[in-house]
């Protein structure tokens, strides 16, 4: 089973990107995040043609959030974090597929650090943490996926001490990132990588992608069932060169068959 994270950074735009992508590619399911679009300019059409269900999240201009599947019909469980009812971003949703609960998800950037945006990224992020904890109760496979908008350690950038007040990188977040594997989750890229600066954005600016200037932004968080199952994890970087592509590149994860 491959199951692949990509943060496309405006659907629409980047469609035809996204499904040169898939074509070569060929994941099982694809969490995407920022869609930038209306739940109704969402290409649904298009990308079941290409083999894909999906269910999504839109949002005018901003955030959204989608899961495809080549699996078949799929089981939405989700939509949204419980914990703040004044909450509209679109950030968060869930669907049970080919026996797997997974959680596509787009963690607030936060900055600038300090200021309500940050403030609102902790809040949301403690408000992922306690759904996380009840995930843990189901005895199902899990995986959380998405841009989390956070390095979790030095390792995960280029250069760390330009980020000490960048809300990517602040304390308060990596703690509680920290607070996620306390409780049971895997980060599936360190697991197999525990030593290696692997990236998955790169920014616009001053060549970045050029000089391998990136972070790393884009996780895998699986619970035990699905932990013992990792088989690889790859980051497509070479589509983060492609003409006008988003500044995250695609990440996916290979899990073995359940016995």
């Amino acid at each position: 089973m491959k199951i692949a994270t990509y943060n496309i950074n405006g659907i629409n735009g980047r469609l035809t990107n996204l499904l040169r992508w898939l074509e070569e590619a060929g994941p099982d399911v694809v969490c995407l995040q920022e869609l930038k679009c209306t739940d109704n300019q969402f290409p649904e059409k298009i990308l079941m043609d290409f083999g894909y269900h999906a269910i999504w999240q839109g949002q005018q201009s901003w955030n959204g959030v989608a899961i495809l599947s080549r699996y078949g019909e799929i089981q939405e469980t989700k939509r949204g974090l419980d914990g703040d009812p004044d909450d509209t971003h679109s950030r968060y949703i869930e669907a049970f597929i080919n026996g797997v609960v997974i959680g596509c998800l787009y963690l607030p950037n936060g900055n600038p650090y300090p200021g309500p945006k940050f403030d609102y990224k902790i809040k949301w992020l403690m408000r992922l943490i306690a759904h996380s904890q009840k995930l843990l109760t189901f005895g199902l496979p899990v995986a959380l996926i998405g841009d989390y908008n956070i390095m979790p350690t030095a390792l995960d950038t280029y250069k760390p001490e330009k980020y000490i007040n960048n809300a990517l990188f602040r304390p308060e977040a990596r703690q509680l990132w920290e607070e996620l594997l306390k409780d049971g989750w895997t980060d599936a890229i360190r697991q197999l990588y525990p030593d290696q600066r692997i990236y998955t954005f790169w920014d616009y600016l001053r060549e970045a992608y050029g000089r391998n200037a990136g972070l790393r932004l884009d996780h895998f968080l699986l619970n035990q069932p699905l932990h013992e199952r990792l088989v690889r994890a790859v980051v497509d970087a070479d589509v983060r060169g492609w003409p006008h592509s988003s500044d995250h590149a695609p990440v996916w994860i290979e899990l073995a068959e359940s016995r």
